[in-house]
């Protein structure tokens, strides 16, 4: 897909449709792009999609991890081009830094529909982006686009959740073929940017008990100490994930979100609906 940013100035609205009728005449194969944000509100030109990028704090990327919950699900779709947290929360790729930058993922992975956005972290033939041949230090930030991998062509399943920390709570269920083994698997992504620890509980429902396989399932978190800590030459595991085999008990799972962490449950399965409910007294939000 070939695409072209045209910067638009209110009091250059007239030249712009003058170079998008132009352009569009000539080659109708480029999407255009607008660097007016489309996300709060309708775009008064026409626009193939509009640029959005965010550079701000962790608590605020994470906080917009909601931010496509409202945007119209018609006209252009958003071109999510750029997103970093800067600044004091930044260090030199700080774990604050990533946790903030998950939850921002998982509401992108969650507005699809709106959203056009490709994964930078892989290949053109959808390989990580890697150097075998140089010494490796991955950032925690790095670590957190491994877990979107598998996101690009996987299908969304809704989740809901169910817990009175659902403002420090975001979810995200895909499900995905692996071309390794030719199976289906299901992801459950939750990312807890509060200071307590979660009890949840998550159930699969309107499936027969032989359809996910629990089984074998693995918990991977990725998490720290400290805030601030950061991968080095030095110490370049400081900051990983870690993955375990997931205790169940029929078709749930009970599970322990640790604070400020990132979580993934995967499973074998071939479909699903998705409850995540909270063991403490719980209010419910719609993921």
């Amino acid at each position: 897909m070939k695409l072209l940013w045209l910067k638009l100035l209110c009091s250059l609205q007239r030249n712009y449709r003058k170079f998008y009728n132009a352009i569009k005449s000539a080659y109708p194969d480029i999407k255009i792009i607008t660097n007016c944000d489309g996300s709060s509100q309708k775009l008064d030109h026409p626009s193939d999609l509009y640029d959005y990028h965010v550079y701000t704090s962790s608590s605020d990327i994470f906080s917009r991890g909601r931010h496509f919950d409202s945007a119209s699900r018609n006209g252009p779709k958003a071109f999510v081009s750029e997103y970093a947290v800067t600044g004091n929360d930044a260090g030199k790729g700080s774990f604050l830094a990533a946790l903030g930058e998950a939850g921002f993922l998982i509401g992108l992975e969650k507005n699809r529909c709106v959203i056009a956005f490709k994964n930078l972290f892989l290949r053109s033939d959808g390989t990580p982006m890697q150097s075998s041949s140089t010494p490796q230090m991955r950032t925690p930030s790095y670590w957190v686009q491994r877990f979107f991998t598998e996101s690009s062509g996987a299908t969304l399943h809704k989740t809901t959740l169910q817990t009175n920390s659902s403002s420090s709570i975001i979810a995200s269920a895909i499900s995905w073929k692996s071309s390794d083994d030719d199976k289906t698997y299901l992801r459950i992504k939750i990312v807890n940017y509060g200071s307590d620890t979660v009890n949840i509980k998550i159930s699969v429902d309107g499936l027969d008990p032989n359809s996910v396989k629990l089984s074998g399932a693995t918990k991977t978190v990725l998490t720290s100490s400290n805030l601030m800590d950061e991968n080095s030459f030095n110490e370049p595991n400081k900051v990983v994930p870690t993955q375990s085999l997931l205790e169940t008990t029929g078709n749930d799972i009970d599970a322990t979100l640790p604070p400020r962490s990132l979580t993934s449950f995967d499973l074998l399965k071939e479909t699903s609906s998705i409850t995540i409910a909270g063991t403490d007294p719980f209010s419910r939000s719609s993921m």
